[in-house]
């Protein structure tokens, strides 16, 4: 059977949006689409783990592929699978549209969600929007699970230690960690390394091993390993709702980061259900491995493509996810990205949801013919409101993640200006590095989960000792350089979680699967390093304030009126902050080792933020000449004539 066969998918896309378990008001229906099958049984179980079957029934086929069940008994709280017969082969398989399983997701489940909402739910709703987007990027388990965040011991490591309002370290009641700390930040979207349930990490004993989740077994049910209890399906997703709600609570939208590229193996429940369908292979049957992950989703085929939406949609709708980052979103079809991106508009209000990802893949991928990527070069050609990680940016201003030893702008790397003068405008109207449609498109950062931390990259390049705990001078000075120079770049902002107080991993580049003891968050060390934490919060606080930053329209790029190198690893950038109290801005990046003393056009200039402090807008000083010390930046603003 040719899957890529546009009679295929005429004959048997299926867009319901029913498939998989659902209660209803005289029962419980099964669907399954298994459009290859010859039998599909479904067996019913008293628990998520091993047992026999409480029963075991026929399910009839239907059109579009589609096979049926239905029963007048609500079935809530009772495990299932199916048993799936392709060409003489019988299968048993977990249903991939679960919305609940049992523990390590073997089993789904029957789940009343209704009954899942904690109270206040359904008033649920985002804080509003700011002036701007702020993204913090959190593992669940990293975020809570050393004991200087101060959370309470069974929840450390949870989803309910974000219920968690006020810790502090150790719980001394004076130094803020955990939400506290980040609404003390400023950051103001909060993004969830993967919640899904995943394969890497055994939920019976969770503290047995770590890892970061890209690892996606049933896309529509909450991670256990996180949960209370993960025996309990219906708790984790209470639990998961908590975590959403709370953090809305508190002032912070939250994003999902979802993997729909690959899973966890191919043996997955998509493959025993339609085997072959849902999979690229080349053209001599062998698996297409662009995810570097053994296997890549073909989300070209019309139910492939038409799973991912309502999965992303679902999670939408029943846990008021705020948007979504796409792993490897280069691996998916741009028709596909388009479609998301205009249903979440429909549902929520143009833009409300955020949608974005990392525009390339690990390797090539066997896509159908006439496919087209959500990579890199596609980008223009997206709509605005889908956005990308800026890697033109990250790799300008520290140097490339490939290389240990290159360095960018702030740590010794020469001809890297007019890569950061295009940083400017979030690559808008574009250049060799990156080209985008409008600063809505261009996620501005520096560092994420992948790759070495940015203080690593700093040490790796600028302390020959290699000191990742003590942090010498030089290495402080770059952070921040680095700081001024890309929060002060158009684009939405993004940081990994304790970016900002110096995170270190001792240098090691991918820590996916290492202890949680190299992964966790030390609170002990944002507070030691509050000097740098400083300097970030005082950049966040200052750029909320400058329109000539914030602006996400096509036209923000006219914003910029002149940008110049005056001196060797020096960028100066005039800019019309029409809008504001300062009616124009004057930045200076002055990576040099010389100081660099500037005049700007005009009078009554005044230093917003300098190498000493990002709070000098608090009080202004006005003067004639500014200097920038070697390895700092500075920021000017020009009061607006009244």
């Amino acid at each position: 059977m040719d899957f890529n066969s546009p009679q295929f998918a005429r004959q048997y896309h299926y867009d319901g949006g029913d498939l998989g378990a659902r209660l209803t008001d005289t029962g419980t229906r099964f669907r399954l689409w298994a459009p290859t099958a010859q039998r599909v049984q479904l067996r019913l179980y008293p628990e998520g783990v091993v047992s026999d079957p409480l029963e075991c029934v026929e399910m009839e086929p239907q059109d579009r592929g589609v096979w049926y069940y239905e029963t007048p008994r609500r079935l809530a709280g009772v495990y299932y699978d199916f048993a799936v017969t392709v060409d003489g082969v019988t299968r048993t398989t977990a249903d991939p549209y679960a919305r609940a399983c049992g523990c390590n997701g073997g089993r789904s489940m029957v789940v009343d969600l209704p009954a899942t909402d904690p109270e206040g739910w359904q008033q649920d709703k985002a804080p509003a929007r700011q002036a701007e987007d702020i993204i913090y990027e959190v593992h669940v388990r990293e975020f809570s699970w050393d004991e200087s965040g101060g959370f309470p011991q069974a929840y450390r490591g949870k989803y309910k230690a974000f219920t968690c309002t006020d810790t502090t370290l150790y719980g001394d009641g004076q130094h803020p960690t955990g939400l506290g700390y980040l609404r003390r930040l400023g950051v103001n979207y909060i993004q969830l390394m993967p919640v899904f349930d995943y394969g890497s990490v055994d939920e019976a004993a969770p503290d047995a091993s770590f890892n970061w989740g890209y690892d996606p077994v049933n896309y529509n049910v909450p991670e256990g390993s996180y949960s209370l209890d993960p025996r309990d399906g219906a708790l984790r997703i209470r639990e998961l709702k908590e975590l959403v709600q709370s953090l809305h609570r508190q002032g912070f939208r939250v994003i999902m980061d979802v993997v729909y590229n690959h899973t966890y193996h191919r043996d997955s429940w998509l493959e025993r259900t339609v085997p072959g369908y849902y999979y690229r292979h080349r053209p001599d049957g062998s698996w297409s491995e662009g995810s570097g992950c053994g296997n890549d989703l073909a989300s070209e085929r019309s139910m492939c493509g038409q799973y991912i939406l309502d999965s992303v949609l679902y999670w939408a709708g029943e846990y008021h996810m705020d948007g979504f980052r796409f792993d490897l979103m280069g691996l998916l079809d741009t028709d596909l990205m388009q479609r998301i991106r205009a249903a979440l508009d429909a549902r929520y209000g143009r833009g409300e949801k955020l949608v974005f990802g990392e525009p390339w893949a690990a390797g090539p991928t066997a896509c159908k013919r006439g496919t087209r990527l959500a990579g890199k070069k596609s980008l223009p050609t997206l709509d605005p409101e889908i956005g990308a990680f800026c890697d033109a940016v990250r790799d300008a201003v520290k140097g490339s993640v490939q290389h240990t030893r290159s360095a960018g702008f702030v740590n010794g790397g020469r001809g890297k200006e007019g890569a950061v003068a295009q940083s400017l405008t979030a690559w808008c109207p574009g250049g060799r590095g990156f080209h985008t449609a409008a600063p809505t498109q261009t996620i501005t950062y520096v560092s994420c989960h992948d790759d070495v931390t940015l203080w690593d990259k700093l040490v790796d390049t600028l302390d020959p000792r290699r000191r990742y705990d003590e942090g010498t001078p030089r290495v402080l000075r770059a952070n921040r350089l680095a700081a001024a120079v890309y929060m002060t770049c158009q684009g939405r902002l993004f940081l990994l979680s304790g970016e900002e107080f110096g995170r270190t991993k001792q240098g090691q580049r991918d820590t996916h699967n290492a202890p949680i003891t190299l992964n966790r968050l030390d609170w002990q060390r944002a507070w030691d390093h509050r000097d740098l934490v400083d300097c970030y919060r005082g950049l966040m606080a200052l750029r909320k304030q400058l329109p000539a930053l914030c602006d996400k329209s096509a036209g923000a790029a006219r914003r910029l009126l002149r940008v110049e190198t005056p001196a060797p690893r020096c960028v100066t950038a005039l800019l019309d902050n029409t809008g504001s109290r300062w009616g124009q801005l004057y930045l200076v990046y002055n990576a040099s080792g010389q100081a660099y003393t500037c005049t700007p056009d005009g009078e009554d200039w005044q230093c917003l933020a300098d190498g000493e402090t990002t709070f000098g807008w608090q009080q202004p000083q006005t003067a004639p000449t500014f200097t920038a010390a070697p390895g700092t930046a500075l920021i000017l603003g020009k009061p607006s004539q009244l």
